[in-house]
């Protein structure tokens, strides 16, 4: 009995403190204050700022860079991504946007070079690429791109073609795929 009570003591002390995240080790799947053996609930701040719950993220998460530019913001449920998710480079330009569902990508995901040009956008299933998928070079105009091709569950399927730096065809990406193998060349 007093060890129970020892237990619901440590838990609810946990429960209302807020902690710096690096006082935080990370053991089987869940988050725990240094020197604990019982998971942390509370709030972290710091470099990651949000709230745990029972040893995992919960609620609205904010993740800056070392410099304090903001790099990731989104929302836990019970320690898995959910929702939008937006990312920055360290600059403050945007990385990447997109939705999770149960800790997986879905939807659709576009992504950006430092300089602010298109990066890739495709959408996602269930964690894995599916569909049209577009890739593009940071340097070149706008329109060109990088790769272009289809995903199912995940891996290239069909007709794929890519571009080097110099705009010439880029042989080791075009061609045809069957479940991510290519099998001819264009």
């Amino acid at each position: 009995m007093k060890t129970l009570i020892t237990i619901i003591f440590l838990s609810l002390l946990s429960s209302s403190c807020s902690v710096p995240d690096d006082d935080l080790v990370y053991r089987d799947g869940l988050y725990y204050k240094k020197f604990s053996e019982i998971p942390f609930s509370g709030k972290v701040t710091g470099l990651r700022n949000g709230l745990m719950k029972n040893g995992k993220e919960d609620g609205e998460w904010v993740i800056n860079h070392e410099n304090g530019q903001l790099l990731t913001k989104g929302n836990y449920e019970n320690g898995k991504e959910e929702d939008e998710w937006v990312s920055y480079w360290d600059d403050g330009q945007l990385w990447s946007k997109g939705n999770y569902k149960n800790g997986k990508r879905e939807g659709e995901w576009v992504g950006y070079h430092p300089s602010g040009q298109l990066n890739y956008k495709g959408n996602y299933k269930n964690g894995k690429e599916k569909g049209e998928w577009v890739s593009y070079w940071d340097y070149l105009p706008y329109s060109e791109f990088r790769s272009k091709g289809n995903y199912k569950n995940g891996k290239k399927e069909g007709a794929w073609v890519g571009y080097d730096k110099d705009g010439t065809l880029d042989k080791e990406v075009t061609g045809t795929y069957k479940n991510g193998v290519k099998i001819t060349d264009w």
